[in-house]
């Protein structure tokens, strides 16, 4: 929770323009919170954890140029 709250904060200060990345990180940040149980069953929640981790492999490795 905590590190997609850094991303959509990161992504706000990085440009204040595009919200659409915000919306997102934001939108994992509380999906993935700790403090109350989100029941969407075993299957859904290993298709969610894929498309997370495919999402911020892309958007690590398809940034390359701000490094």
């Amino acid at each position: 929770m905590f590190g997609f709250a850094l991303l959509a904060y990161y992504s706000y200060q990085e440009n204040k323009t595009a919200k659409a990345a915000v919306i997102i990180y934001v939108a994992l940040a509380v999906l993935f919170q700790p403090f109350a149980k989100i029941a969407l069953g075993r299957t859904v929640w290993n298709v969610v954890d894929i498309i997370v981790a495919v999402g911020l492999i892309i958007s690590v490795f398809g940034n390359k140029n701000k490094f």
